[in-house]
């Protein structure tokens, strides 16, 4: 779940920016919450949290609960009304300890995907949290089309002209969903259900929303994107009892006003989240937040330029990159109308091999704020590099790629390097997809520092003599859930060799897991340390020209840290047994002499 909100860092934005998060998730989780699973939630540290919380409690935003481990509610009354289930739908109950308009307004959001995801269940062919997101996804998408276009028609009626419609009337949410009595409660009479419904979803929307991929002006326009999302996606949803059920739910969200978006935004990430972490195949989804921030907080993407992720996954990098330059970037500078718009049309692109994952990756940008997302469904290894114009290059990247894949021959010569790792062509995709300049903060396996074979060699050469690795940061084991595998973020800009390697080993001081992940405070040190390259118990300088021009090894070695305990062989460690066992053979039979 996306939550940039870290108290003692200046840049995690202002007081109000974090009392918001605060109360955003308290409401996501129901209302009230214990201290515990709330500061999971954030994915703050103690301090930040206790630091906030106390603020809240003050003005009396919200109440201590009456959890036995300490908990905190929402105080009635404390925030506008937002979304709420429809009386006449059928909702999952409210939640007991969310009291006051705001509490069972904000309850809402996750009551209705708990209840999603119980119909959900009871589907044969959604049996995994991969399946529940993506049935949930264009649901939610058909449901926020609809109060988009009227968010349109009513600006439109503002400035004193007409607005297009997207969809056809016939094929807007009020008509074929949630039809709609005069005094604005669901008409269950003109309401489809059963067979009927499921019909009218399969035979007719689908086909209707798959056809404006042929139909739209443009790829980067929202109608374009309609087409692509339909032409990846099926309903899976075979009952349409349930489908009724759903739709049901989901008409009774409203999320219409800045703060009931991001609430829904940090919701649809938590949905991400679980679907990353559901099993071998989702991994790849889910990037920790606190790590994608802390990388784009380095890497500083500037309005103007344009950010590029070549496996873009759930575009948690883009989003992230989104929000920082929402916010003024690294200063925090108010932002003019026309930057608004060029990060809305001429920023962010992203390419992305697997269909679910490029649905998932629009649907999460159209959610954070960004209309026609840019996100192309190709499996980027296929590009020829030779082909790569200066108009095809980009200021920043920002990437997470694959690693442990292969891919085929064919598509292996398409590199200067040829390897079956995933990772290694994409870095070389990389490199020469940046502009010279241009700034790239990449995560891949710790071993690429160190491996010996002839690819690994090379592409470390590469990288240094036509990038400046400026930075890496070394992360420790659990960063990422459920991977074996220890990770690095590679820094380095284009255009200049490495002279100089800073680096810094990220140790926050526990075991990064499940119920405890990684946070931003745990990455507050490394971002301003790096500001200026400083030396710490936990970063030091490595100049290249001492590196071994032959292996070009760059591992991680921290002079800092104490000496490492030497480790015996295992034919040191046999030898050692053999050693033991005859003396006591020897000490036994002695023993056995004094009984006779």
């Amino acid at each position: 779940m996306t939550y940039a909100a870290e108290i003692p860092q200046s840049d995690a934005g202002s007081s109000d920016d974090r009392h918001d998060e605060f109360l955003g998730a308290l409401a996501a989780l129901g209302g009230a919450a214990g201290n515990g699973r709330l500061r999971e939630t954030l994915e703050w540290d103690e301090a930040s949290y206790e630091a906030v919380k106390a603020d809240l409690l003050a003005r009396r935003l919200i109440v201590p609960g009456r959890g036995r481990g300490g908990s905190v509610a929402l105080a009635d009354g404390s925030g506008q009304e937002g979304p709420g289930l429809g009386q006449g739908n059928r909702s999952a109950p409210a939640s007991r300890a969310a009291k006051g308009p705001r509490a069972a307004a904000a309850s809402s959001f996750e009551q209705a995907f708990r209840a999603i995801d119980d119909c959900l269940r009871n589907e044969e062919g959604c049996s995994t949290e991969l399946d529940y997101t993506e049935q949930t996804s264009w649901l939610l998408f058909l449901k926020y089309l609809d109060g988009l276009e009227d968010d349109k028609a009513a600006v439109a009626a503002l400035e004193g002209h007409s607005s297009t419609p997207i969809l056809e009337e016939s094929y807007r949410w009020n008509s074929w969903a949630a039809p709609k009595t005069a005094s604005g409660e669901l008409d269950h009479h003109a309401a489809l259900t059963g067979d009927d419904l499921r019909d009218v979803v399969n035979q007719r929307l689908f086909p209707y929303l798959e056809g404006f991929k042929q139909n739209a002006s443009g790829p980067n326009t929202i109608e374009y994107k309609i087409g692509e999302i339909f032409s990846e996606i099926r309903n899976k949803i075979s009952s349409g009892y349930n489908l009724r059920e759903i739709i049901n739910v989901i008409d009774g969200l409203r999320f219409r006003s800045q703060a009931e978006k991001h609430e829904l935004s940090m919701l649809y990430e938590e949905k991400i989240k679980r679907m990353g972490n559901a099993g071998r195949n989702g991994g790849e989804y889910y990037t920790p937040r606190p790590l994608i921030r802390a990388i784009v907080q380095v890497v500083n993407p500037l309005i103007g330029e344009t950010v590029y992720d070549p496996a873009v996954g759930s575009a948690g990098f883009l989003c992230e990159a989104f929000e920082f330059l929402r916010k003024g970037g690294e200063a925090g500078a108010e932002l003019r109308t026309s930057d608004l718009e060029t990060l809305q049309q001429g920023t962010f692109t992203g390419k992305e091999k697997k269909s679910l994952a490029n649905v998932m990756a629009i649907m999460n940008m159209i959610l954070h704020g960004i209309e026609a997302p840019k996100v192309l469904h190709t499996n980027t290894l296929t590009e020829n590099l030779s082909d790569v114009q200066e108009r095809d290059r980009f200021d920043v990247i920002l990437a997470n790629p694959p690693f442990g894949g292969s891919e085929r021959k064919e598509v292996q010569q398409n590199f200067e390097i040829r390897s079956g790792e995933t990772a290694f062509l994409f870095l070389q995709h990389i490199i020469r997809r940046l502009r010279a300049g241009g700034r790239a903060g990449v995560v891949i396996k710790n071993t690429f520092l160190s491996n010996t074979d002839n690819a690994s060699v090379a592409l470390r050469q590469k990288l240094l003599s036509e990038c400046n690795l400026h930075t890496v940061l070394d992360c420790p084991g659990g960063t990422f859930q459920g991977a074996g595998v220890k990770t690095v973020v590679l820094f380095f800009e284009k255009g200049a060799p490495t002279r100089q390697v800073w680096f810094y080993q990220l140790d926050p001081g526990r075991n990064l897991g499940k119920t405890n992940p990684l946070n931003d405070r745990d990455l507050a040190e490394f971002v301003e340390l790096q500001r200026s390259f400083a030396n710490s118990p936990k970063s030091w300088n490595v100049e290249v020209d001492s590196i071994d021009r032959d292996t070009v090894d760059l591992s991680v070695k921290n002079p800092n840290a104490g000496e490492a305990v030497a480790l015996r062989s295992p034919q040191e460690i046999m030898a050692e047994i053999a050693a033991l066992d005859r003396e006591s053979a020897e000490v036994l039979a002695r023993i056995g002499g004094l009984l006779k």
